[in-house]
């Protein structure tokens, strides 16, 4: 389980100080700086820290609650030690979307759809496989015949072609997608399922990232803040991705610079969102053609893409962006996903 130089070790691990610093107790541990974060994660990300102790280490963040400072100096480490594109490789705005669907079709993939075809430039990446029962956004991409793309190269032909591409994260930062993968092993979602929304691979001037729970919001606005990013919105999402519950208000932070602000959105239904058996793409497929009614993906969609909008064009209100949102749909081109 363990690597046999650790049996008799002459002196303690390199990396032990970091589990100390997190576990030595209340009166004890305290949270790393940003330095030590980008540090003791460079180590798991290379591979120079034994299986106990990466486990350890996670756990011991997630029963701590990680700081804003640690999630920078880990994207900090991910930045340094993952592929980077090269290049010049531009991207209009980021869309993490890890999380998968359980309770809804991924309406969010028509807002993208929305979003490229109104000339933006939008790179989404993300990791499938971790939570079981859930529909992830490659495999519903690829159902879909939409850009999935295995290196920086596509990524690059894949938005001069179409405004839009999907990179899986194994395929720039494989140590990452590792660690991603052990949430069914330890039971329970980490700092990592974190991080991945803000590393932002391309440097795209907006981000925008959806949550689980509305106390992480200050956390990633935060940690966005310290990582230098220009724009990004946070919001609590349907089933962790970025998209809109039409049926519930909901409260958008906003980072632009150095200025923080909320924003609320309210509820365009009071009608409760049935769950469907399966998340499947060929509902998308039909309401995107037209031969199609779904009240609930319309207005997700459309949602959706009005706090991109917003995100992607400063001073743009939230009433203007949602009326901006719905002429994209009535326009859009129904043969895309023929």
């Amino acid at each position: 389980m363990t690597h046999a130089s650790f049996e008799k070790p002459e002196q303690e691990h390199r990396f032990a100080p970091f589990v100390r610093t997190l576990g030595k107790g209340k009166s004890g541990s305290r949270s790393l700086s940003r330095d030590e974060a980008k540090q003791s994660f460079g180590m798991i990300l290379r591979n120079e820290a034994e299986a106990v102790q990466v486990g350890a280490f996670l756990m011991l963040l997630r029963v701590k609650e990680e700081t804003a400072e640690e999630l920078a100096g880990f994207v900090d480490a991910c930045r340094e030690e993952m592929l980077n594109a090269g290049g010049d490789i531009q991207a209009d705005l980021d869309w993490p979307s890890y999380a998968g669907k359980k309770s809804q079709h991924p309406w969010y993939i028509l807002a993208m759809l929305l979003l490229a075809g109104a000339g933006h430039r939008v790179l989404a990446h993300g990791a499938d496989g971790h939570t079981p029962g859930r529909l992830y956004t490659e495999e519903a991409l690829k159902q879909l015949g939409l850009p999935v793309a295995n290196d920086w190269q596509q990524v690059a032909a894949q938005l001069d072609s179409s405004g839009f591409s999907y990179l899986p994260l194994r395929h720039f930062c494989r140590p990452l997608h590792e660690l991603v993968q052990l949430r069914p092993l330890l039971g329970l979602r980490s700092p990592v399922n974190t991080l991945t929304r803000m590393l932002n691979p391309l440097r795209a001037p907006c981000s925008i990232q959806s949550i689980f729970h509305p106390a992480y919001a200050p956390l990633h606005q935060q940690a966005d803040q310290l990582l230098g990013q220009p724009r990004a919105m946070v919001f609590k999402g349907e089933g962790g991705e970025v998209e809109i519950k039409p049926q519930a208000d909901t409260w958008v932070y906003l980072l632009s610079g150095s200025h923080s602000e909320q924003l609320l959105l309210p509820r365009v239904t009071s009608a409760r969102a049935q769950a469907v058996g399966r998340p499947e793409v060929e509902p998308l497929r039909a309401l995107w053609r037209g031969t199609a009614r779904d009240e609930h993906g319309t207005r997700a969609v459309i949602g959706t893409t009005a706090l991109a909008l917003a995100l992607l064009q400063p001073g743009l209100a939230l009433d203007a962006a949602q009326q901006a949102a719905r002429e994209l749909w009535q326009s859009r081109d129904t043969r895309r996903l023929d």
